[in-house]
């Protein structure tokens, strides 16, 4: 079944799949951003930046593109796996091109040195001026945990950090790792912004560790919000 699904074929249909998904939720939903404000000044000034969102709202990360197809130069970390390589090509087709970038297990010295190819190119992205949006507790979750790789990327370039908490209703919540909501067609949608968040440049582990506890429960209280505002169903305990 895995090598089926790694076929190239494969993964370019649902790669259109999702693409034509997303385009749906976004036409058809009704999306009310919330403190969108203080992204604004951010958008025209050209500042690199970074964007948080978990990895189980990705079917309605199209909500947030109004806001960025405008600025341009905004980019997404994928996973390079064979699960990203999909959703890799179906943001490409909506008009968000990715960065591959994963970390590596120890030991595996040839993912180590993509991994850290990888990095560089985020840093040099952002430090152009590029937005780079990201699911900070993906591919492998927990669920709703900032891995450290986001804090390192914030703090290494210095970039104001926003947050994106997302949810709709109708929609249906997926016995994933990442609890995937998929939002049903002209229902009610909602996107909490929340920032700028910043990581000191001269960081150690301890605060970067600290920061990473923050910046979860910050998102996840920003998701909770917007689940709030479309009446969506909260996540069983232990499973946000």
């Amino acid at each position: 079944m895995k090598g089926l699904f790694r076929r190239p074929g494969v993964q370019a249909f649902l790669g259109w799949l999702l693409a034509t998904y997303l385009q749906l939720i976004l036409k058809t939903v009704r999306w009310r951003h919330v403190n969108d404000a203080c992204l604004e000044p951010f958008l025209t000034d050209r500042t690199g930046l970074l964007a948080l969102m978990w990895h189980g709202r990705i079917p309605l990360s199209l909500a947030t593109a109004p806001k960025w197809w405008p600025r341009g130069q905004t980019q997404v970390l994928v996973s390079p796996s064979s699960d990203g390589e999909f959703v890799a090509q179906a943001l490409e087709r909506v008009g968000f091109p990715s960065i591959r970038m994963s970390s590596a297990k120890k030991g595996d010295a040839a993912k180590a040195r993509a991994a850290v190819a990888g990095f560089r190119q985020t840093l040099s992205f952002v430090n152009d001026g590029g937005a780079l949006i990201i699911s900070p507790d993906g591919p492998r979750g927990p669920n709703e945990v900032v891995a450290p790789g986001a804090v390192q990327i914030a703090k290494r370039t210095r970039a104001p950090v926003f947050l994106m908490g997302l949810a709709a209703a109708p929609s249906l919540r997926l016995d994933s790792w990442d609890q995937v909501m998929l939002a049903a067609p002209f229902g009610r949608g909602a996107v909490v912004w929340a920032g700028p968040l910043y990581a000191p440049p001269d960081a150690d582990e301890a605060q970067v560790a600290a920061l990473c506890i923050e910046w979860s429960e910050k998102l996840s209280a920003a998701t909770r919000q917007a689940e709030a505002l479309v009446g969506a169903r909260t996540p069983a305990a232990g499973k946000a």
